[in-house]
């Protein structure tokens, strides 16, 4: 298809702004779906999606629209609000010459706005300002147009608006893509038919077909049969299949230049296909594309199989698994305690609690998860650096000389009215506060420095419930601070848990552990026998709680009950079964759930 009828774009926008809503009113005008077989977020195939209501994975589709007679192509590529899954947002701006930029008209621009503008400003993309939710009667639509027009230096009046819910203005705004957006160019030197170059944006694994990998094609063109070359790994493969997204995968002869598709490689084993790859032919291989910056984990936590027979599933459900989202990484690693496993990093608590959950659904796993932490870097007494991902790895407090923890930098933008509940929260969290600003109309932009420790520290959650839902974070790591922190170890029955092992402030560590073993003890199953939960930091018992036993003394053999009025024989009977339940707690071992785990670590005590 010629070129200067295709139009390549995104959706970007804070959690919550209505872009699949709007990704499903485009679907419907375009004609794309079938009345019958619409269904909201149509584009969020994922249960999970579905069941959260956000978006976690980017999703391509393609568009068919007609404009002065002339028919035009148009990819959208939808794509998550959350923070922790900006790297599929970035990923996706490389592959598009536009973006729409929504805000919603009830909320006004968020912090995460700022941080997607930004990107796709970097991506150097043609951005369309568009109003979301005008239909609502909370919606502030004079006074939004002004804060966006503010923020990228516009005219007000070139804000669109239009209402998902409704379909208000989402034909308009079609049209307006189809003028504003420029199509896609081919590079002069490289129009060669002989050669072709595909940046790998996306992928995924197929039992059957191996792995599918989501192409945008900026050079030449890719065809069934084509023999194929991967310019990082080096591998060489033939396209058994090639389409695009309508949007279900759907087989075409060839994806040509500036169009989105997809090409079936056929390769099964894991580590060839990544992200920011380029696709070329093996034969004339053309110069690889810049591709993609690695994303740095800033959560870790480790995993591991409840049955150890189970850790060979575990492997290959994490390989598959990073086939469809290259954002996590993995290494195998072993506790006493726990048997093998994996260190997993991820980009934010969101990332890992949705991982870990994809695990349990997806591949049927039970597993054991440990409390997310970040990386230390901890200078021993010895004068010796080492690198701490896990808690439980983290030195004992007489043989640390100093500890550096990474920060970042937080911008929150919330009404007036809350500034003043704000800093204590902020103070109670170690945030420095650099500067705050008006933002719009009775608005404050906060920006400050904290550590990444204290941000995990249900920060999103309290900051939510203190600003009646209306304040808004984004964030970026910063640089290494000096850090006054101890390990925290929570012990069950004399045995040291190390999926509870954490790392926390000095000066909190006494609230930190009662707060923990009650948690703890709200929500373990009682057991046949009593049994203690400690918090130990300092080389101490900081916080103690006793658990109960299930108790049942058996006062009868048979259908007889022991009685008679000698009260001896119950004594002989009870001291028996007293020290039979003794020799039980000897060489009993406390069976802690999986839910249990998963409680702990949502700092969930229902």
């Amino acid at each position: 298809m010629d070129l200067k009828y295709i139009r390549n774009f995104s959706i970007i926008a804070h959690i919550d702004h209505g872009k699949s809503t709007l990704a499903d009113r485009m679907l419907e005008v375009t004609h794309t779906i079938e009345a019958r077989k619409m269904r909201d977020q149509f584009l969020d195939s994922m249960e999970l999606e579905r069941e959260r209501g956000i978006t976690i994975k980017m999703q391509p589709v393609r568009m068919e629209h007609t404009l002065n007679a002339q028919k035009y192509v148009l990819n959208l590529i939808d794509t998550p609000g959350h923070i922790d899954f900006s790297y599929e947002v970035s990923r996706a701006l490389k592959a598009v010459e536009g973006s729409i930029l929504l805000v919603d008209a009830t909320q006004g621009v968020q912090a995460q706005t700022l941080t997607t503008l930004e990107m796709a400003r970097e991506s150097g993309l043609v951005i369309i300002p568009v109003l979301s939710k005008i239909d609502s009667p909370l919606a502030r639509v004079d006074e939004v147009k002004m804060e966006v027009a503010l923020l990228i230096d516009i005219d007000p009046d070139s804000v669109l608006e239009v209402s998902g819910k409704t379909g208000e203005g989402v034909e308009h705004l079609l049209s307006e893509v189809i003028k504003l957006i420029p199509p896609p160019i081919a590079k002069e030197e490289q129009k060669n038919k002989d050669s072709t170059q595909a940046l790998v944006f996306d992928f995924k694994y197929d039992s059957h077909r191996g792995v599918i990998v989501y192409v945008r094609v900026f050079d030449g063109h890719i065809k069934k049969g084509d023999s194929l070359l991967f310019s990082v790994s080096g591998e060489k493969f033939i396209a058994l299949e090639v389409g695009i997204f309508h949007p279900e995968e759907t087989s075409k002869d060839s994806i040509d230049a500036g169009e989105i598709g997809y090409v079936v490689t056929g390769i099964k084993k894991p580590g060839i296909a990544s992200v920011g790859d380029t696709i070329t032919f093996s034969k004339n291989p053309a110069e690889a594309l810049p591709g993609y910056m690695k994303p740095k984990p800033v959560v870790w936590a480790s995993v591991y199989p409840e049955d150890a027979d189970d850790f060979a599933n575990l492997k290959l459900a994490l390989g598959r698994l990073r086939l469809s989202d290259s954002a996590f990484s993995y290494e195998e690693e072993s506790s006493g305690t726990l048997g093998k496993g994996y260190r997993c990093g991820f980009l934010g608590m969101l990332h890992l609690e949705i991982i870990t959950e994809r695990l349990r659904r997806e591949f049927g796993l039970h597993l054991i998860v440990t409390m997310p932490s970040i990386t230390y870097k901890v200078i021993l007494n010895n004068h010796k650096e080492v690198i701490i991902y896990s808690p439980h790895f983290f030195p004992e407090d007489g043989q640390v000389a100093k500890v550096y923890e990474p920060w970042v930098k937080v911008k929150i933008i919330t009404p007036q009215s809350y500034s003043s509940v704000l800093m204590p929260f902020l103070f109670d969290h170690e945030a420095i506060v650099h500067s705050t600003e008006n933002f719009g109309d009775n608005r404050s932009a906060i920006n400050l420095e904290m550590p990444l420790r204290e941000l995990m520290r249900n920060f999103f959650d309290d900051l939510k419930s203190i600003t009646s839902g209306y304040g808004s974070i984004s964030y970026e790591i910063g640089e290494y601070k000096e850090a006054d922190v101890v390990r925290l170890d929570i012990v069950v029955a004399d045995e040291v848990m190390m999926a509870f092992c954490r790392v926390v402030a000095r000066r909190r560590v006494e609230e930190e552990a009662h707060t923990q073993v009650d948690r703890l003890k709200s929500i373990i199953p009682r057991q046949q026998f009593p049994f203690k939960i400690q918090g130990r930091a300092l080389g101490r018992i900081i916080a103690s709680e006793s658990v109960s036993a299930f108790r049942k003394d058996v006062l009868m053999h048979g259908s007889k009950v022991v009685g008679g009025g000698d009260v001896s024989r119950k004594k002989k009977l009870l001291e028996k079964q007293k020290r039979g339940k003794a020799k039980m707690k000897e060489n009993a071992k406390v069976n802690i759930t999986q839910d249990v785990f998963l409680k702990m670590m949502r700092n969930d005590k229902k």
